[in-house]
């Protein structure tokens, strides 16, 4: 008897049994709020915030539904607040549903269609193939390549806007290193909020405390009167942190970020296992450098693939051009010096290729790492059908890689598998033949059409590029650009007028446009800006703010100052950064006269902690890299907790040094 309770009482506890220890908890902190708070308002209030809070800790349901659920009870409070003590509800009805037409929301459903219309062209997978060019694969390589770059963009434009044009370049770059996107989409979109801080007009609270200076001066003396900020006298502080951002992940990031999984490269994996369990194929894709000196240099792609048992599906020249697929590669090809091969062959084979003519292998792809990445290209089956124009000739005959862009590796005839070096392309074809090629994908796309062939592999991607269009796509990204940094309209409108341009052009269908956009992300958004808006409107900001302000007025300078930008990183996470600014700029000013400090460096402080916005998925960034990636809430709070405490040790350390 002993025993079993002993047992029992060692047993962990389930998910069910903390959610509901959690809400147990909240449930009594709610409770305990109602009697310090000075309205029955702001005990409501308060209590939804908490309800939120736990509802994204413990993801009882997904981030979106909790948001669209505590939106729905602030619609409610209108028919109930005479049963809650209340002469009207936390939100007018009328302005229930303003997030869906704000500025934020808008912003980020026309920066999703930019970005789309963008990589539709295949820019992105360009500068996608330039990252992986110059940081190889490595995570500790490729994310402060992407992080400082996200930044620097941000330092100029919207954040969000920067990560979203970005978040397809991740994509590309994901499936071609093989590196999940959960490992890199987190650097970057916290990269890109911290990017914010570089400039005065890298976010919107920056933007806006200039005027928020200006106005504050009204009410103050002239002996306290306050500067405005030059567009670089944030850059010293904003550089540090993204510093700070980049160093961590670096160090850290096999710590704090999730392992994740790479789709596309899980994709590529299974389609080669299948390939070896079918037709005991043990290729892989190789890229080879012939030297001057090589005895391979002027021989002919047929001199040579048979007998080595490999197969050149790729070159590359002095000149930079690069030959795969449909017309340009065939067996009277010749090798010239110091050309990049991209060959597919055994390991075996390979390795007895490369010492024959003494070639460099290099490790992994470079120079097709673009041209040859599973979303361009791959491993497929095809069928002889009867009837087949191509039955009684051979590969040979037909030219079948020059004429049709695929490179046969393997014959399947009679339940008997010949590979490379069987003298597969001099056996003429029969009916029911299966060919095993590697080809581009948009070969097989064409072959799909072609009589002589039965496609049989169908799971590849089928994506539509529109390389022609990359003239229309950079127009309007760059009027939407020029809007956004040299015109006074709003940022929705600007990016908007980018958006419908790419549309309009024929950048993207409008179908396509509707698909571009994570629904997700918008609904989490927009049904956050009610509680924001209840959060203000209510009382219970400054009710908060007063409290905490209370507690520290008599300490050092420093920690006054710290104490308000925990305040604003507080505010920052249940709604909007403007808001949070609008409501404690006045407040820290106040504070920094009555203490002796200088107002103009705490307004700064304010505007700047307002980007500190890591724990929870409310910030613009994180909620649209969340779907992406895979995100979960404790992903953020993990990651996030200690980036928000690195955050304010060097903002603080940074202020006090320089102002």
């Amino acid at each position: 008897m002993e025993s079993a309770v002993s047992l029992e009482k060692k047993a962990p506890i389930t998910p069910g049994r903390k959610k509901f220890i959690a809400a147990l908890v909240f449930a009594l902190l709610a409770l305990a709020t109602t009697s310090v708070v000075p309205t029955l308002q702001i005990a409501w209030v308060s209590g939804l915030l908490l309800l939120t809070i736990y509802l994204f800790a413990f993801e009882v349901v997904g981030v979106d539904v909790a948001a669209l659920t505590v939106m729905v009870l602030l619609g409610l409070t209108s028919l109930l607040a005479p049963m809650m003590g209340l002469s009207e509800g936390l939100v007018p009805t009328t302005h229930l549903f303003d997030g869906f037409s704000s500025n934020a929301v808008i912003s980020i459903i026309a920066v999703m269609i930019i970005g789309a219309g963008l990589d539709k062209t295949g820019l992105m997978s360009k500068v996608a193939g330039f990252i992986l060019d110059v940081g190889g694969s490595t995570e500790k390589r490729i994310i402060p390549i992407i992080s400082g770059t996200v930044a620097f963009i941000s330092s100029f434009m919207q954040n969000v806007g920067a990560a979203a044009l970005f978040l397809p370049v991740v994509s590309r770059i994901s499936a071609r290193s093989g590196l999940p996107m959960s490992r890199l989409l987190m650097p970057m979109g916290f990269c890109a909020i911290l990017g914010g801080t570089v400039t005065m007009v890298g976010s919107s609270p920056l933007i806006l405390l200039n005027d928020l200076i200006l106005t504050s001066n009204q009410a103050l003396p002239a002996d306290h009167q306050m500067q405005v900020w030059s567009l670089f006298s944030v850059t010293p502080v904003g550089v540090a942190l993204v510093v700070t951002g980049i160093i961590y992940f670096v160090l850290a990031g096999r710590f704090v970020l999730p392992v994740g999984s790479s789709d596309n490269g899980a994709t590529a994996t299974n389609s080669m296992e299948y390939f070896q369990r079918i037709y005991d194929i043990d290729y892989a894709l190789f890229e080879v450098v012939v030297p001057p000196e090589s005895e391979l240099v002027g021989k002919k792609l047929d001199d040579v693939e048979t007998d080595y048992r490999v197969r050149m599906i790729a070159t590359k020249g002095s000149n930079g051009r690069i030959r795969i697929g449909r017309g340009d590669l065939a067996r009277d090809f010749a090798v010239e010096a110091s050309m990049v091969l991209g060959v597919i062959a055994s390991p075996k084979c390979l390795a007895g290729f490369v010492e024959k003519f003494d070639l460099r292998l290099r490790n992994g792809l470079k120079s097709f790492a673009e041209s040859l990445a599973s979303t361009k290209a791959g491993i497929a089956e095809l069928v002889i059908p009867p009837g087949s124009q191509l039955i009684g000739k051979s590969a040979r005959d037909v030219w079948l890689r020059k004429t049709y862009g695929v490179a046969m590796v393997a014959l399947h005839r009679n339940g008997e598998t010949l590979h490379e070096g069987d003298h597969i392309r001099d056996l003429p074809l029969k009916a029911g033949d299966t060919l095993v090629v590697h080809t581009t994908w948009d070969s097989l796309v064409r072959l799909e059409s072609d009589r002589n062939f039965v496609v049989v592999t169908t799971e590849y991607p089928h994506e539509e590029t529109r390389p022609q269009k990359v003239g229309w796509a950079g127009l309007f990204f760059a009027i939407a650009l020029a809007m956004v940094l040299f015109t006074d309209i709003r940022l929705s409108i600007a990016l908007l007028t980018g958006a419908i341009g790419m549309v309009l052009s024929g950048v993207l269908k409008i179908e396509e446009a509707y698909s571009a956009v994570s629904w997700k992300t918008v609904f989490l958004l927009a049904s956050l800006i009610p509680l924001g808006l209840a959060v203000e409107t209510s009382g219970t900001a400054k009710w908060i703010a007063e409290q905490t302000i209370s507690v520290v007025g008599g300490m050092p300078v420093w920690v006054i100052q710290t104490a308000v930008a925990i305040l604003a990183t507080f505010f920052t996470l249940v709604m909007s950064n403007v808001g949070a600014t609008v409501l404690l700029v006045p407040l820290a000013v106040n504070i920094a006269v009555g203490v002796g400090a200088d107002p103009a460096v705490f307004a700064l402080t304010v505007a700047i902690a307002t980007s500190n916005s890591f724990i929870i998925p409310t910030h613009q960034v994180n909620a649209l890299i969340m779907g992406p990636a895979g995100y979960r809430v404790p992903d953020f709070m993990r990651a996030g907790g200690v980036m928000t405490l690195l955050f304010l040790v060097v903002m603080i350390l940074m202020m006090n040094l320089l102002f």
